[in-house]
């Protein structure tokens, strides 16, 4: 769930309520990180992404980087990223990532990337060097990996889960009833399935799901009871923005109360935690998400 700047939707939905709204992003760890990355030329998907937590997840020493280009071999109709046939693998990047891991002193790194459907390997295999590299030049970082759900093949994953990030998420996005109109070429299931072999393989499951694109409380509470059955440790809940006029319109925005009676329901229903707010994007308290769970190392 990647926030960018808000285009207003062309169905009628009223402005955007008070309590999206976000501070400026102070405070000296801020102001440190923010320097490292003017001075260094650094990228994370927190500035591209105009990602309204940025000062707070950079004050705690969390950033998150995007691998694998900035080209999607899909087109999901609420994200913002490019959409075409991508450039050809950066055999350096994950060196360039680890170095940026370092000099930012990243003390939780998330990493994500676009989907690379036009790859043998689904960019595993940059994806497992991007990991090893981050723990070969900062050993006490810890690390969770936003994966896609590499088209079913499951080698690939395990390509992945073999380096034993922290944290491995993977984002339903939305329920099940609005899969195909939002997530084209994505299978609810097959989501549903990776998860599974995430949980099955001993990692910290994580997932998350945007609300405001037309699901109904019952088909969140569906989303959780399919969740809980495949082994799903972390849920995160946040408000939809459309990023430009072509893309999936904000059907509701939903209130702080509404977000807090979905983390109450939750975590009765088994999940172990759930970050539920307007403003919870897939890596906001990331670092909160390393708590001890039973089973897992």
């Amino acid at each position: 769930m990647i926030d960018l700047p808000v285009v207003p939707a062309v169905t009628e939905v009223k402005r955007k309520p008070d309590w999206l709204r976000v501070k400026l992003p102070v405070g000296k760890e801020y102001a440190q990180v923010r320097s490292l990355v003017d001075t260094h030329k650094l990228h994370t998907i927190c500035e591209s992404g105009n990602c309204p937590n940025m000062g707070e997840c950079w004050g705690a020493g969390t950033a998150t980087f995007m691998i694998l280009g900035n080209i999607c071999t899909r087109s999901c109709s609420f994200c913002a990223v490019a959409t075409g046939r991508p450039l050809a693998v950066d055999i350096d990047e994950p060196n360039r990532v680890a170095n940026s891991v370092k000099l930012m002193g990243v003390k939780h790194c998330v990493i994500t990337s676009v989907d690379r459907d036009d790859l043998k390997d689904g960019g595993s295999i940059i994806w497992a060097e991007t990991l090893q590299a981050i723990r070969r030049e900062s050993p006490i970082t810890t690390l969770e990996t936003l994966i896609p759900d590499f088209k079913g093949q499951w080698d690939n994953l395990y390509r992945v889960l073999e380096e034993r990030p922290e944290v491995v998420s993977h984002n339903m996005e939305t329920v099940k009833r609005l899969t195909k109109q939002v997530r084209i070429q994505a299978k609810y299931d097959r989501s549903l399935e990776a998860l599974k072999r995430i949980s099955d393989f001993g990692l910290r499951t994580k997932t998350g799901i945007m609300l405001g694109l037309g699901e109904t409380q019952e088909d969140i509470f569906e989303a959780m009871d399919d969740l809980v059955a495949n082994g799903v440790h972390i849920l995160t809940l946040g408000q939809y923005l459309q990023p430009t006029r072509n893309h999936h319109p904000v059907v509701d925005w939903i209130h702080p109360d509404t977000f807090a009676m979905y983390k109450e329901v939750g975590l009765a229903k088994g999940l172990k935690y759930v970050e539920s707010g307007p403003l919870v994007r897939s890596s906001y308290h990331a670092e909160k998400h390393l708590f001890p769970i039973e089973g897992i190392g």
